[in-house]
């Protein structure tokens, strides 16, 4: 058993997981908040307050169409709004979901770009407070901005500045997850563990068994610690996500309660979250660790050295012992044409069959994230232009949900323990539960259902209960997806392939919204939604349950990174 000295400083892991926890604290407040209840509602409202009645296209919407008030109003005369943009006219509903594909289209290209900047150990951190700095400002700048303004179609400009920002900070906080865990002392120390045992074992004589069946164990439970710490990481920091935006939301049902949901109070709400985001970065800021700097010196927070020695022992980031020649050659422009470079290999079939799993995987997150993500800005948007629904009582489906998310992302993993499902069965088994929810959706095509008092998503009532539902499902999707992930790609390269991860995410999410932008259009009934939703989330689980081998793509991963830097020493 290896000496307790050779193991990280419990304070300085401590220190590490506080500061990516206190990332996710500040950022998925936006997310929780703003991204998936407040822009979507926001904009469209924003596009009301500009757009006018089909079929003439004269009336006003804002007067033809007062927004209800509370619970017990009853919704207007039905009857569509359309707002022109450029020369097109298009649904005010569709605006919100265009925008939001428009965004997450940017979203991607510029991932794509800051993943290897990411990947360098002194830029990681600063690729994470500088879109933190310019996402939190543009979430704030919502606060001075009228939608009785000239400039009000600057909203779309603020919602795809603050989004590209929260995918690609996000992007550098994953990239900190697999080193986080592989820091954990228990991690560390069963990993030195198995690395005894196997040289051990190698050194015997020819034809000796002697502790090799001892090795194999020790190797197996490094892994099996080492999975189980990444998701419990990875849990711990989407349930104190959720919590951060279950108190904003709370704090900010005040002022729309008070206000009537007027514009100005969605506004306000937007614009607390980027403030939250802003002043919640900074314990980040103090406590991850941020690498080596060109000279090889301490910065300014005085504990580099001894966070980067943190690091080394994990064996999470093979570039920071990087000479002080490549680090003078290295430029953030030169790292983005590598990126593009990098992702057209990474892309190549040769590629591809050598992290065969990985990229299966990636086909089915594409899938998946798409149907996850828009069922939120679908599921609002159905419940404020067909279920009439008013602001408050979206702000308290939207605390509702995350409140149950953190359930979910802290009760999958016990259940997960007691009926000893791997982390690929338990995100089988949210896919599958999830798949009701749009399911469900389609029932309200029924025609015995139609003036029914329940059924298919017809009430306000069913839309509080599938809120629950949908949450305790959805926080625990997140982390085990990224959990899953984490075993598979090649040690060294996190941020890059959690760009690719993020990429392959927002890919998606830029074809889900727009279809059901188009669909909404089309239809002027954004029901029909629910069957593109349900068919996303389904068609993902052959892949997963017969193309995608965790234990194969985790042993592919090593021998993939150990070949590309040519040490020839694995690891694990």
């Amino acid at each position: 058993m290896p000496p307790s000295s050779a193991l990280p400083a419990p304070t300085n892991h401590r220190r590490f997981f506080w500061g990516w926890l206190s990332y996710a604290f500040a950022s998925e407040v936006f997310a929780v908040c703003s991204l998936t209840l407040f822009l979507p509602i926001c904009l469209e409202q924003f596009a009301r307050d500009n757009g006018y009645l089909l079929p003439d296209k004269r009336t006003p919407c804002s007067e033809a169409i007062p927004m209800a008030v509370d619970a017990g109003s009853e919704p207007g005369p039905e009857a569509r709004c359309v707002v022109k943009i450029g020369w097109l006219w298009v649904d005010s509903a569709s605006f919100s979901l265009y925008v939001y594909s428009a965004s997450v289209a940017i979203q991607a290209l510029t991932v794509i770009s800051m993943g290897g900047v990411a990947d360098h150990p002194p830029h990681r951190k600063l690729v994470l407070l500088g879109f933190a700095a310019l996402g939190s400002f543009s979430a704030t700048l919502f606060l001075p901005l009228s939608s009785t303004s000239p400039l009000w179609a600057a909203s779309a400009l603020l919602a795809i500045f603050a989004n590209v920002s929260f995918g690609a900070s996000i992007v550098a906080l994953n990239a900190y997850l697999p080193s986080l865990a592989r820091s954990a002392p228990e991690v560390v120390a069963a990993k030195m563990e198995a690395e005894h045992l196997g040289s051990e074992s190698h050194n015997q004589a020819d034809g000796a068994t002697v502790g090799a069946e001892e090795a194999k164990e020790a190797v197996e439970k490094y892994h099996n610690l080492l999975s189980r710490t990444t998701s419990r990481i990875s849990s711990q920091g989407i349930a104190i996500g959720y919590a951060a935006g279950i108190a904003l939301l709370l704090l900010a049902l005040v002022p729309v309660t008070l206000l009537h949901g007027s514009t100005f109070s969605l506004r306000l709400a937007i614009g607390m979250s980027g403030i939250w985001w802003a002043v919640f970065t900074l314990p980040s800021w103090l406590w991850l660790p941020g690498g080596r700097n060109v000279a090889g010196k301490e910065d300014s927070d005085g504990v580099q050295e001894e966070e980067q020695g943190l690091l080394a022992d994990a064996d999470s980031i093979s570039e920071a012992t990087a000479t002080p020649e490549s680090e003078r050659d290295w430029t953030v422009w030169a790292e983005i044409v590598k990126s593009w470079r990098r992702l057209g290999e990474m892309l190549h079939p040769t590629e591809i069959r050598k992290l065969r799993n990985t990229f299966w995987f990636l086909t089915a997150w594409f899938l998946l994230s798409d149907g996850f993500t828009t069922i939120t800005s679908t599921a609002i948007l159905f419940a404020k232009t067909t279920l009439h629904m008013p602001a408050t009582s979206l702000v308290l489906i939207g605390a509702i949900t995350p409140l149950s998310g953190i359930i979910g992302s802290l009760a999958w993993p016990r259940l997960q323990r007691k009926l000893g499902w791997s982390n690929l069965r338990a995100l089988v088994a949210l896919v599958l539960v999830a798949a009701v929810i749009p399911l469900y959706g389609c029932l309200g095509f029924l025609p015995w259902l139609k003036g029914a008092k329940f059924g298919g998503l017809t009430t306000k009532g069913e839309m509080w209960a599938l809120a629950v539902y949908f949450g305790s499902v959805y926080g625990a999707f997140q982390s085990y997806a990224r959990s899953v992930f984490a075993e598979l790609i090649p040690p060294g390269e996190e941020a890059r392939w959690y760009g690719l991860y993020s990429i392959t995410d927002k890919s998606s999410s830029f074809f889900g919204p727009l279809v059901v932008g188009l669909i909404a259009d089309a239809t002027g009934n954004i029901r029909f939604a629910f069957f593109f939703l349900f068919f996303m989330l389904l068609v993902p689980v052959p892949i997963l349950l017969g193309a995608v081998d965790v234990e194969r793509g985790r042993e592919d991963a090593a021998r993939y990174s150990e070949a590309k830097d040519g040490s020839g020493a694995s690891s694990r």
